[in-house]
């Protein structure tokens, strides 16, 4: 494992922002402009009393022993003056000055090189939300189309898993050190992405998570990607933070639609008011980015329905979702309990509170 394609000085700039991390949050409104000062002017801005021992401590810094570092960690690391960066990057006003990279960097630079797309959305997401999320990674990997996303609970992890279950390389974006999973409690899928895939921080090693690394990962998740799509958010959401970046960098951007009684869609909805692309699977993703039926996205491999499930499937997405309102078109309560139990068990449909049924996409 090589560290070559780091140069002495931009892995100098990596620890700068590593020790003074703690200084950033309040800054977060505006890290695009903070992560774009130079060296001597984030030492003056941020440092305050302690700016001359982290001055002494800049100067004193040995880059052999960063490199030591990325490689102790298991990672790789290229930067932004090397030919091979991923050049949508240097789109943004803050390029990443190093990205340190788990996985293999030459398969993480080669996924960029294609046309990856970045599937964001709520961390508290509905089911809906997670399995549209999962459908659309799932759709976009065979089509091989790299999902990017930043692994947070909820519809980024559903997004991964998606691609993962296609056997598909995807690509977690972290806000911490790229050796170790966050949040915590997603190490299973850490691994997987890391053995299929890669994962990828612009902060060194041993870099604890602060809340400014958020808004700052979501910068890179939309400079990554040629397209963004948003499955579910609020107003507030981080997820729309990625799209507005998406959209500066006059990038593709996409939503899925939802309930219009759902806080959870209210994000996806304002983007599509103001003319963002309309995502009802993964077909409609491969026609933003490559135009209308240029490339095609596999078929859902799945056992065929006789005639009288696809009716019950139809039925069901025609919003007649209980079996009560199946019983009021026609359908016997026998014949609809045992249909939608075979249904279930297919993977056509999902049970929702209430004893409602949701068509899977």
């Amino acid at each position: 494992m090589s560290n070559a394609r780091a140069c002495d000085q931009c892995l100098k700039r990596t620890w700068l922002l590593g020790r003074l991390s703690g200084h950033l949050d309040p800054a977060r409104g505006r890290i695009d402009d903070v992560l774009g000062l130079t060296d001597e002017e984030l030492l003056g801005a941020l440092a305050g009393s302690g700016r001359e021992l982290v001055a002494s401590e800049y100067a004193r810094v040995e880059p052999v022993a960063l490199r030591h570092r990325v490689t102790a960690a298991g990672l790789e690391a290229v930067c932004g003056c090397d030919p091979s960066y991923p050049p949508r990057l240097l789109a943004l006003s803050s390029p990443p000055a190093v990205l340190h990279v788990g996985g293999g960097l030459e398969r993480f630079l080669e996924l960029m090189d294609s046309e990856p797309v970045a599937l964001v959305g709520a961390r508290r997401a509905s089911g809906y939300g997670l399995e549209v999320a999962r459908s659309l990674g799932r759709g976009l990997a065979s089509a091989a189309v790299p999902v990017v996303s930043g692994m947070a609970i909820g519809i980024d992890s559903a997004a991964h898993a998606g691609a993962l279950d296609a056997a598909a390389p995807t690509v977690a974006v972290l806000p911490g050190g790229a050796e170790m999973p966050y949040p915590p409690g997603k190490r299973s899928l850490y691994n997987r992405i890391r053995q299929a895939g890669a994962v990828v921080s612009e902060l060194p090693p041993a870099t604890a998570v602060r809340r400014w690394m958020f808004p700052a990962r979501n910068r890179i998740i939309a400079g990554l990607c040629a397209a963004t799509v948003v499955v579910e958010a609020r107003e507030r959401s981080g997820a729309l933070l990625t799209s507005s970046r998406a959209t500066e960098l006059q990038r593709a951007v996409g939503a899925v639609p939802g309930r219009v009684t759902s806080p959870l869609a209210s994000g996806p909805h304002s983007l599509l008011a103001r003319g963002a692309t309309i995502i009802r699977g993964p077909q409609d993703v491969l026609d933003m980015l490559f135009g209308r039926g240029a490339r095609a996205a596999p078929a859902r491999s799945r056992m065929g329905l006789s005639e009288e499930h696809e009716r019950v499937l139809k039925t069901i997405g025609d919003g007649r979702d209980t079996l009560a309102a199946l019983a009021g078109v026609g359908l016997a309560p026998e014949g609809a309990l045992a249909a939608l139990s075979a249904l279930e068990l297919a993977g056509y449909v999902r049970r929702e509170p209430g004893g409602r049924y949701s068509v899977v996409p």
